[in-house]
């Protein structure tokens, strides 16, 4: 008898995206200038309040286990931040507390699928959804937005692809990869279609502060009863908070999932780290400033990045409404050839950019869009501006 291991891990699509960012790591180790546009966190640090409401933590021996679901304060803080901010009544008891909003996700998965359920994730997508889905033997299925409907998908879209095995819809607003916000008039009709066809909303509004222009961002769940039932809501502390290392995340909820969430994280992971939770407390309930100083730094890079990159030649692009990236469509560059050689997908392109011209940007063939590159503008001006200029050299050397 020979030792096996498991099917569903083997099957697990490792990220095409790691190749890039252990290259550009290993460069820079060995003292290249590299710029690095793969950021997907703030590069501001956590605010003060918050470090000192950690340390308070410590000092005072908040440091043993919480219940599995997370502390009564800190679900108070979001319950009152989802009325205030989102519009929505969740109690205490219809929020659970995770380590991180992928963990949230991954919650929301196992309490909802059977096996062979579809969940339909409009593409592009953050490319770690259809792998959860695999992961609790769900069926990812792909509805590709278009570039002239500011690449989301449309209500008539959704009605297509529900099937009788359809169970839910990941809806991401705003977007990552795109940084595209659906509108409420969209949102409208989409509820429609979901409440119609009784299926599951997994809404994940992690960017949800990082707002701009005209665009609003409205939570799917605030649009009446019937969608606020099928509606799991998911964020977390990681964007808005520059808070990605404290690892807090947040779903709401019906009370009989969240039960179920609960259950099953008690089994996975005990609790949310109690420091973290804590100071995630002081976070909610502290001042907010500094979310909107992120924000309008965020603002000033975007529309920076945006107004050089729409110049560049060979590339297309929309112009960002929320989150902090830059989604390029680089379908002409992939007609032209570098140094003779034909660039054959974003894949290659990001790698052949590494290499000659030392600058990290994210290929979207995982996003589900192979001909599109991601760009984040977490990163300070002056690496923004010395990396969009290598990027304009090479492209001008393409023949």
């Amino acid at each position: 008898m020979s030792l096996t291991l498991s099917v569903k891990a083997q099957a697990v699509k490792p990220s095409s995206t790691l190749a890039i960012t252990a290259k550009a790591k290993e460069l820079k180790a060995s003292g290249v200038d590299v710029v690095g546009f793969g950021a997907g966190e703030p590069d501001f640090n956590t605010p003060k309040n918050i470090c000192d409401a950690a340390i308070k933590a410590i000092d005072t021996g908040f440091t043993k286990y919480t219940p599995a679901s997370g502390t009564n304060e800190l679900k108070a803080a979001i319950s009152r931040k989802f009325r205030d901010f989102n519009g929505l009544d969740y109690a205490p008891n219809q929020i659970v507390i995770s380590n991180g909003g992928k963990h949230g996700l991954s919650n929301v998965f196992d309490a909802i699928l059977n096996p062979g359920d579809e969940v339909i994730i409009p593409a592009p997508y953050w490319l770690s959804y259809p792998e959860m889905v695999k992961l609790s033997d769900g069926v990812p299925v792909f509805v590709y937005g278009t570039k002239e409907n500011g690449y989301k998908i449309t209500a008539k879209q959704l009605e297509a692809a529900i099937t009788d095995k359809t169970k839910a819809l990941v809806l991401n607003s705003p977007n990552n990869p795109t940084g595209m916000v659906y509108s409420r008039k969209e949102l409208e009709a989409i509820a429609k279609v979901v409440v119609k066809r009784d299926i599951y909303v997994v809404a994940d509004e992690m960017y949800e502060n990082l707002i701009y222009d005209d665009a609003e961002h409205v939570s799917i769940a605030s649009l009446g009863k019937d969608i606020y039932e099928r509606t799991i809501t998911c964020s977390g502390l990681s964007k808005a908070y520059a808070m990605t290392g404290w690892r807090i995340g947040y779903t709401a909820s019906s009370v009989e999932i969240a039960k179920l969430m609960s259950a099953i994280q008690s089994h996975a992971t005990s609790n949310p780290n109690s420091i973290a939770q804590y100071a995630s407390v002081e976070a909610l309930n502290g001042p907010q400033d500094t979310i909107e100083k992120m924000r309008k730094e965020f603002d000033k890079r975007r529309l920076y990045m945006y107004e050089r990159v729409k110049l560049m030649p060979y590339v297309d692009i929309l112009k960002p409404q929320g989150a902090f990236y830059l989604f390029i469509d680089i379908s002409e560059v992939l007609k032209k050839k570098y140094k003779g050689e034909k660039i054959k997908d974003a894949k290659d392109f990001a790698s052949k950019l590494l290499e000659e011209r030392a600058v990290a940007v994210i290929p979207c063939g995982d996003f589900g869009f192979p001909e599109h590159i991601r760009l984040s503008y977490a990163i300070s001006m002056e690496q923004i501006t010395k990396g969009l200029n290598r990027i304009e050299e090479f492209l001008r050397e393409l023949k």
